[in-house]
């Protein structure tokens, strides 16, 4: 027997989610069939009226590649037990999110080898845990040293890029290191990108000082993103050339950006999305501090931040620079829509199917028979905003919140 609304069952292996294509803006009403984990069928429905209108929206789950915490747990702070990413896990579920990067930022060496090791801890606890997290992003420490450029990072541990370092990194974290950002400015980069994306590692051009012939040897390399492009940047840039129009130049970089409304303008976000196109990448890169009350706060790594009552977090000593953001994807994707940047269907496809495909993961074939089911379903709010109604990962109910 079947009935309306998500994960209705239809026969003992297989269950049905109906409601409306997130990438139809009429709100194509569409039935999704999982069994075993994976989506194995679609019947697409007749128009039916009101019923169809109240449906929720069904789209792929969202896939962030830049997470370093969330309501108050952090990824970086020492000691990091096991528990808290599991914690921490189930939390992105909440938010609409089947997959994302724990973010591991420039610290001591050793915090962020024993960081790394309570994250593969974690995942060999929890099977649901290990699913969901797409492999560890390692955001440093061979990153510019220079003030502005290096962002929040601290000065003190930022270093060229060392290979006999990063393997005793990728060792700690049983080999789930899957995305570096680095600055391509070394001496050394060349060499070590290759030997990364050879490793299998993606890596992302960020925080960097990097000239044009710098930029272009790294994509050379086997450098294939940018990280949160447009921050971790000078001030101050010359009109050209400078890095920021180098890495838009350069088709074969996925270009991630923030977008919850401080980190960047909304024409760079525009900018950006014409020039990307399909390669347009949404991240979060939300601290410990979203989801919580203004105020200040004392960050293991970057020092005192204050996170203002309109949502922006910046260091203390220097409010020019962020410090992270406080907001998660689903906010992004609707700043995205309010400031008319792209649809939700393409602003929902900049936050899933696109980071997904940048680190090749299966899911990045969206909502189609024979993928796995990481699905979330979700209402529109009459103030442009998003509310998850449940997730899915691996045709698992992971979460569920309350209807409409």
């Amino acid at each position: 027997m079947r009935k309306g609304g998500s994960g209705a069952p239809v026969s003992e292996t297989e269950f049905m989610i109906e409601g409306r294509h997130f990438a139809a803006d009429s709100g194509e009403h569409i039935r999704l069939f999982v069994a075993d984990g994976y989506i194995t069928r679609i019947e697409r429905m007749p128009a039916e009226g009101e019923y169809a209108l109240h449906l929720p929206w069904i789209g792929p789950g969202l896939v962030d590649l830049q997470l370093n915490g969330h309501a108050g747990l952090d990824f970086n702070s020492h000691p990091l037990p096991p528990g808290r990413v599991i914690e921490l896990t189930r939390l992105m579920w909440k938010e609409g999110v089947t997959s994302y990067m724990p973010t591991l930022v420039t610290n001591d060496p050793g915090r962020t080898e024993s960081a790394a090791a309570a994250i593969a801890e974690a995942c060999r606890l929890d099977e649901q845990t290990e699913r969901t997290i797409a492999g560890i992003h390692l955001e440093g420490p061979f990153l510019s040293p220079e003030d502005g450029a290096r962002g929040a990072h601290p000065r003190e541990f930022v270093i060229a890029p060392d290979w006999d370092l990063f393997r005793r990194l990728q060792k700690a974290a049983d080999g789930r290191i899957r995305l570096l950002t680095l600055s391509p400015e070394w001496p050394e980069a060349p060499d070590f990108i290759r030997r990364c994306a050879d490793s299998g590692v993606v890596v992302s051009i960020g925080h960097t000082a990097a000239s044009s012939e710098q930029i272009a040897a790294a994509v050379a390399a086997g450098a294939t993103m940018s990280t949160h492009l447009g921050n971790g940047a000078h001030p101050m840039l010359p009109r050209h050339p400078n890095y920021l129009w180098e890495q838009l130049a350069h088709d074969e970089l996925y270009g991630c950006v923030i977008a919850d409304g401080f980190h960047v303008p909304s024409a760079f976000l525009k900018v950006v999305h014409r020039m990307k196109r399909d390669r347009f990448v949404l991240v979060s890169d939300a601290v410990l501090y979203s989801g919580m009350a203004p105020g200040e706060y004392d960050n293991p790594v970057a020092g005192e931040v204050v996170l203002t009552s309109e949502g922006r977090l910046h260091l203390k000593r220097d409010a020019r620079l962020l410090a992270g953001s406080a907001q998660m994807l689903t906010h992004g994707i609707s700043n995205l829509v309010r400031e008319g940047i792209c649809t939700t269907a393409e602003a929902w496809v900049s936050a899933s199917t696109a980071p997904a495909a940048a680190m090749r993961l299966p899911v990045s074939a969206g909502l189609v028979p024979g993928v796995p089911a990481d699905i979330a379903v979700f209402d529109r709010t009459d103030d442009g905003g998003i509310r998850i109604r449940a997730s899915y990962k691996h045709g698992v109910k992971v979460y569920e919140g309350e209807s409409e």
